[in-house]
């Protein structure tokens, strides 16, 4: 996940799929897409309902859903589903247009009220998520560039982007393969309940599946805000620091038990220098990568070093 387009060298590089999004944008994943791994052995429409109850919530302004609008919401989704499910997954996966349109034709004033409140997002001018699919979600590489997704789809497009991710991993899961998910500006994840939620639920699972989720972040103090994030930081079994500010130090010193000795390898300390925590262990790391080649420039987004 790129929210500063700064992977699409490297991404390029390596034949990757780069997935930019945003109300205006081309590209188009569908919030609905589902693949009969989805639900982990069980029925996978039972967690895909579970997932597009919080986007609702959120298409609604983050308000909670009443008991009759959770029923509604439930039956139209499984609805919706029927077919595509009874066809073995293949043809036409269904979209939120089509979860709106089934809203329609139930009888409660409810459900009227709910297809209202979701319609911007489905036939409206922020509808870029209730459309197939039209990038490739399996390349073996994926860059989403989230840069200009914008302050009414961020919440929404984070949820997508981590549900399609899951996809991804769950279908990874049953070809035998791992995934890797690398999580860039992870702070801003957390500033939204139900990204925060969802990314939480998704860290705890994806271990069992093959998959390794990796954050990346500058802002410690913003994210360790979030009673969530610190909780995932605190149980993440592989930790690299890098130099921290001060303020950062002294919490991840409270939070992860780093002596004063210890937090000297991450104080006022060259690029490349810092601490690795692996399970209880604390070890200090040096990492001077080659910057005359063509590697470092791909990597690098210091203005200078960049191809």
């Amino acid at each position: 996940i790129d929210p500063e387009r700064e992977y699409t060298p490297l991404v390029n590089a390596f034949g990757g799929e780069i997935i930019r999004i945003s109300a205006t944008s081309n590209a188009h994943i569908n919030a609905m897409d589902i693949n009969s791994e989805y639900g982990d052995g069980a029925n996978p429409v039972i967690l895909k309902s579970e997932f597009i109850l919080s986007l609702c919530e959120q298409l609604i302004g983050g308000q909670s859903l009443g008991a009759k609008q959770k029923s509604l919401i439930d039956r139209c989704t499984a609805n919706v589903y029927k077919d595509y499910i009874q066809s073995g997954y293949t043809g036409r996966t269904p979209t939120l247009q089509d979860f709106r349109e089934e809203l329609l034709r139930q009888t409660e004033p409810e459900a009227k009220e709910i297809a209202l409140a979701i319609e911007l997002f489905t036939d409206g001018s922020l509808n870029t998520f209730a459309k197939s699919t039209n990038v490739n979600v399996d390349s073996r590489l994926i860059c989403y560039d989230i840069l200009d997704l914008g302050k009414q789809l961020q919440s929404i497009g984070m949820l997508v982007v981590l549900d399609n991710i899951l996809n991804r991993i769950t279908a990874n899961r049953a070809k035998g393969r791992n995934t890797y998910i690398f999580i860039d500006e992870i702070y801003l994840l957390f500033q939204h309940e139900y990204s925060a939620n969802f990314l939480f639920t998704l860290w705890k699972r994806v271990r069992k599946y093959g998959a390794f989720c990796t954050g990346i972040t500058q802002n410690v103090d913003d994210m360790l805000q979030s009673h969530t994030a610190r909780t995932m930081l605190a149980n993440s079994e592989f930790i690299v620091m890098l130099n921290q500010a001060g303020t950062d130090r002294i919490k991840l010193a409270e939070l992860l038990n780093i002596s004063d000795l210890q937090m000297s390898y991450i104080t006022n300390v060259d690029v490349g220098c810092g601490l690795i925590k692996v399970g209880a262990a604390l070890v200090p790391f040096q990492d001077k990568f080659p910057r005359h080649t063509k590697l470092y420039k791909l990597m690098s987004t210091k203005m200078g070093g960049k191809l």
